[in-house]
């Protein structure tokens, strides 16, 4: 197994310590543990692309850790309480659908484009930033001005419904060209 694989597993195996610390109030640690995590995501990339060792299995394994522990922090947060449940109902549905469609698109040798779009990178930066805000000023026992953490839930909230809808347009637009 190449060093790629071997962090990227490590950033999956991460996610349980990174849940028990949110689920016993140990904030500054789990925030240490999301750091790691994102520094093994940085590092495994960037070994991949220096040193070509892109693999099929680096190429399944990276994005799903990535969602593993983006899904997994809304999850515990949302049950300790911290953010919303509609919140984490709505990113966990999106994700789910996204990857639901992908299976069939799989199984029924269908090839969609999987690529990440701009609104696709937003998402992902906007809920790691919601999730990094949230657990730091719960550390901290900070109230931040209710206008400031709407905005950027809003702004979260925002792209991860229009990324959603975009990503099932683009599947419904070649699904549509394919069986024309």
């Amino acid at each position: 197994m190449n060093i790629p694989n071997s962090l990227t597993i490590l950033r999956i195996l991460l996610i349980p310590c990174y849940i028990g610390l949110l689920v016993y109030g140990r904030f500054d640690q789990a925030l240490i543990v999301l750091i790691v995590a994102g520094l093994t995501d940085a590092l495994d990339g960037a070994i991949a692309r220096v040193m070509n060792q892109h693999t099929r299995l680096g190429a399944v394994l990276d994005p799903l850790a990535d969602k593993l522990l983006l899904t997994s922090g809304f999850i515990t947060l949302s049950m300790i309480h911290l953010i919303p449940s509609w919140v984490t109902i709505l990113v966990v549905s999106r994700d789910l659908i996204l990857m639901l469609g992908t299976a069939v698109a799989h199984f029924t040798e269908s090839h969609v484009d999987i690529t990440p779009t701009f609104l696709g990178k937003g998402t992902t930066l906007l809920q790691l930033s919601y999730i990094v805000t949230v657990i730091f000023l719960s550390s901290r026992h900070i109230n931040l001005p209710a206008i400031v953490m709407l905005s950027l839930l809003f702004g979260m909230v925002s792209f991860t419904l229009l990324s959603g809808l975009h990503y099932l347009y683009r599947g419904y637009r070649h699904t549509s060209a394919i069986s024309s």
